[in-house]
């Protein structure tokens, strides 16, 4: 029994060994594998406990970053992106300021020189993820008692786009991409003109498999999507002709998500087009299936949880045309 408290630090359950910690009210617990991984955890966060402040005024943010990179990021969709953000944060000087001394002041000039660079979303995005940093090693590290994100301002972000694919981009797009399939520029304006039937995302659309797509009941199964569910997304008769016009492959456009990325830009350049981004079609298919569907379905489709998201940035009917409807 560990002296002045009535739990054993180490106790088995289930082939597991717990591990308790109790150190001037300060209570951790959690499993392990082994009773030596559970000791060492034990002895390190007694030691932290003990030496919170010093350890937080010697952390250096970076080292902070890094380790949530290893034991945070990897349980994350986003994880790739996160990892490659922070790999880039490491060269910022806000990685060589200890954790404990790192002030609202400094995010701020960080904030102001990385908008000098990125579009305002960008560092908003940046600001989300040193967010959820800094409140990991407050709430579970025990690195900093207060985060000094809240007292810095958050950028505006611009707002939503507007515009909708032309017909006469749809026609340069078309000529510019050509008529073989099995071609992967003509594949990447496939993806885009199925994209603009469904509403699925790029990353959605290029992991499709023979074995995802019902022709019959005009269901393509998503098994993971963006917010971390399946998803079934009714196809249009448009959409169920699409697939089948390609080269047999599997995933059914033959894509990787950087390879369409790249072969879109690339299309783009060719038509003379430098207007629409790939993500439009999303729009355009929810805008286009808006005059069809009542919006609770078009959730549905859309996958949004969130109505205010899908009816701000994805609905882009302009007022003439909503006039013209109204007769």
């Amino acid at each position: 029994m560990r002296k002045g408290g009535g739990i054993a630090p180490f106790v088995l359950s289930k082939g597991k060994w717990r591990a308790h910690v109790c150190v001037d009210g300060v209570r951790r617990t959690r499993l392990f594998p082994t009773r030596r991984a559970a000791r060492d955890w034990a002895a390190r966060t007694e030691y932290e406990i003990h030496n919170s402040s010093t350890i937080a005024s010697g952390t250096l943010f970076g080292d902070v970053l890094d380790r949530y990179a290893r034991e945070v990021s990897p349980a994350k969709r986003s994880h790739a992106w996160e990892v490659r953000r922070i790999e880039r944060f490491r060269s910022d000087p806000l990685a060589a300021i200890p954790i404990g001394e790192l002030t609202a002041g400094d995010i701020a000039l960080w904030r102001g020189d990385r908008l000098r660079d990125v579009s305002a979303a960008t560092v908003l995005r940046d600001m989300n993820l040193l967010g959820a940093v800094l409140t990991q090693a407050r709430r579970e590290w025990h690195l900093i008692e207060k985060s000094p994100l809240p007292d810095v301002r958050r950028p505006k972000a611009a707002p939503p786009r507007d515009r909708l694919p032309t017909a006469d981009e749809f026609e340069r797009l078309a000529i510019a991409a050509g008529t073989d399939l099995a071609r992967p520029t003509a594949r990447a304006l496939h993806a885009f003109l199925f994209a603009c039937e469904t509403a699925m995302r790029a990353g959605e659309i290029v992991g499709l498999t023979w074995g995802h797509i019902d022709l019959e009941a005009r269901v393509a199964h998503l098994p993971m999507t963006k917010n971390g569910r399946p998803r079934d997304v009714p196809m249009t008769g448009a959409a169920v002709e699409l697939p089948g016009q390609l080269p047999r492959c599997d995933p059914v456009f033959g894509l990787s998500s950087a390879r369409l990325d790249a072969l879109w830009r690339k299309l783009r350049d060719r038509a003379l087009v430098a207007g629409p981004r790939f993500h439009d079609s999303r729009a355009y298919a929810l805008t286009n299936l808006s005059r069809r569907v009542d919006v609770m379905t078009l959730t549905k489709i859309s996958g949004h949880r969130d109505l205010k998201i899908l009816l701000n940035t994805y609905y882009r009917e302009t007022a003439a045309d909503i006039a013209k409807r109204l007769g």
